[in-house]
């Protein structure tokens, strides 16, 4: 009775699995349970709002060649995941997305077709050549395309695809002048008669916008710009300052990047700051916020790591990176970034009596200071700005917007224009976001730049990028790319070790300090008892004299003694966390799912007592 009870269970469970088998491949193949934090398998209501705005239908051509890519597993399962993205984006679209998947097998007509659209072939030895792009097409005979799907930049890959569908539904891109005193877009040495290339957010903004370059000197403001990016204003005429003033009277929006010590402006000598950005600070004054002058944020909490004048790595304060901590969370440019890393940044804050609203959009932690630009610029090694590092206890504004009734620097008229008899006085619809570093920028801060086939890859390692695009998109009025641009990363972070290592940095270098202070106080008295015997001219000491000398040789080579296992004992906390997170997660949480199976077993395997012989225990 028992067996035949166990068979019919068994062919029970088999009926039910093919049963459910069935119903899913059939009814919930679509369907899936994303539990990840940021949504990173559910397409964005970003991606939403973007499909919406095709009026009409889009051709989106998927091609990847399946027996090139047989002994790639791994890029097999990506590009399937990528598959699955493109299904989700026809899905929503409800028709107006077309959807093709194209193999594109040697010397056939799809392989040209790919090669026609500009798709990169990449070869993978004896299988030949490898294609895995997306081209699209309008009904206007505009095409976009991703060449290649580049497998460690997945983290963008909604993002990327959401781009190229708003710019073949939207081909009019909006217009944004760039007033640069730093050559950022790519150019040509005249040294080694080579292009030189620009820096990629460069190639951001040319990608997503209609980017026209200023010059500072030829200055041209045309009547169709819509957002005016201006980046280390050093030195601009009164000209220049009145133009940009009355465009932001105009309702005009700009975005600046200006700080005390723009490490990245090549002009700059050791000892001797960048030029003066004192004309434009008039201008960021009489809209409602100061930069502080020659002092840039030092921040214990925020110092990354770089290489030491000693070779090893060493936080280095004035370097950070800005967390969601110091990430407004209540401004759509900032809110869904993840990190941001800044050089040298300056400080802002809301200038007395404004009437205009300021709204801070990146901070410092509460463990900053200010510090002197010039000790910055002119120090040798990282380890020069923490010897007398004090926080302060005060967040510092690195990054704000400035909106509302702001009164204009050119308020009571300029004689040095005199075709304009009547400047704008003031307005009530300003919109500036002002950025106190230009270094961010500088591709070293955020993104790893690699040749990928005569192809420049960038694989940014921080949101720098995003924040720019995302503050110009905020400017601009659009919203829907914004939260496709700055979803979450597959990789996350372990802020209890970053947290751990800065507090035994922190006692580690109390520490030092107190012990180097100690060697130098016995350095000093040993040397000042072996001068006294050199002027008593005498060979020998007494012997209370030599057991003086004798006591603090000991505690020289004690001091050393302690200052050495001080050092070594800088990684033993962060040591033992890994052991025991090792143990956690290759020995106690199996033991613990063992047990948990264990009484889930013995639970449903145990007989009711009402079904049990009568008289049996």
């Amino acid at each position: 009775m028992e067996r035949y009870r166990t068979s019919v269970g068994i062919v029970l469970i088999v009926v039910a699995y093919l049963t459910f088998a069935a119903f899913n491949s059939q009814v919930l193949s679509g369907n899936k349970l994303d539990l990840t934090e940021h949504g990173l398998y559910t397409l964005s209501a970003g991606s939403r709002e973007v499909v919406e705005t095709i009026d009409e239908p889009l051709h989106l051509y998927f091609f990847f060649s399946e027996a090139a890519s047989a002994d790639l597993p791994g890029l097999r399962a990506y590009a399937e995941r990528v598959w699955q993205l493109l299904q989700q984006f026809e899905s929503v679209a409800g028709g107006r997305i077309l959807l093709h998947r194209i193999d594109p097998l040697p010397f056939t007509d799809a392989e040209d077709r790919a090669a026609a659209f500009g798709l990169q072939a990449v070869p993978v030895g004896a299988n030949g050549e490898l294609f895995f792009g997306l081209a699209a097409t309008n009904a206007l005979d505009g095409e976009e395309v991703i060449p290649f799907f580049q497998p460690d930049r997945e983290t963008f890959v909604e993002y990327e695809v959401s781009r190229l569908i708003d710019t073949l539904a939207n081909p009019d891109r909006p217009v944004v002048g760039l007033l640069s005193s730093i050559d950022i877009a790519p150019g040509f040495d005249t040294q080694t008669f080579q292009p030189t290339p620009g820096w990629i957010i460069a190639d951001e903004l040319g990608s997503r916008f209609d980017l026209r370059t200023i010059d500072p000197v030829e200055f041209a403001l045309d009547d169709d710009i819509d957002v005016l990016i201006v980046i280390h204003p050093k030195d601009l005429s009164e000209e220049v300052l009145f133009s940009i003033d009355q465009f932001a009277m105009a309702g005009g929006r700009v975005l600046t990047f200006m700080d005390p010590l723009a490490e990245i402006d090549s002009a700059s000598d050791p000892g001797v700051l960048p030029s003066s950005v004192a004309g434009f600070s008039r201008l960021i004054e009489s809209w409602g916020a100061s930069l502080v002058r020659d002092k840039v944020v030092a921040d214990a909490d925020l110092a990354l790591q770089v290489s030491g004048g000693d070779g090893r790595p060493a936080r280095h304060l004035s370097i950070l990176g800005a967390g969601s901590a110091q990430l407004s969370a209540d401004d759509i440019v900032t809110g869904a970034l993840e990190s941001v890393n800044l050089a040298s940044a300056g400080m802002l804050s809301p200038r007395d009596g404004a009437t205009t609203e300021f709204s801070a959009l990146i901070t410092s932690s509460v463990r900053a200071a200010p510090a002197d630009a010039y000790r910055v610029q002119a120090m040798r090694g990282p380890g020069e700005l923490q010897q007398d590092f004090a926080p302060t206890g005060e967040r510092y504004v690195m990054a704000a917007r400035l909106s509302g009734r702001a009164q204009s620097a050119f308020a009571d008229g300029d004689t040095r224009t005199a075709d304009r008899s009547e400047p704008l006085a003031e307005t009530d619809n300003l919109n500036v976001i002002v950025v106190a570093d230009v270094d961010l920028l500088a591709d070293r801060l955020w993104v790893q730049v690699q040749n990928f086939f005569g192809q420049r890859i960038a694989t940014p390692f921080a949101d720098n990028g995003d924040f720019v695009v995302n503050a110009v998109d905020n400017l601009l009025g659009s919203s829907s790319l914004i939260s496709v641009r700055s979803r979450g990363r597959f990789s996350r972070p372990f802020d209890v070790v970053a947290d751990l290592r800065r507090e035994a940095e922190s006692r580690y270098l109390e520490s030092a300090d107190r012990l180097q202070a100690e060697l130098a106080e016995t350095e000093r008295k040993l040397a000042e008892l072996e001068a006294g015997r050199a002027d008593a001219g005498v060979l020998s000491l007494s012997s209370e004299q030599e057991r003086e000398i004798d006591r603090f040789q000991d505690e020289k080579l004690n001091i050393r003694r302690q200052l050495r296992d001080v050092r070594f004992q800088l990684d033993r906390e962060i040591n033992s966390l890994g052991m025991t997170l090792k143990l956690v997660n290759i020995i106690l949480m199996p033991l613990i799912l063992t047990l948990m199976l264990y009484l889930v077993a013995r639970f449903w395997r145990a007989e009711p007592p009402s079904r049990r012989a009568p008289g049996v225990e």
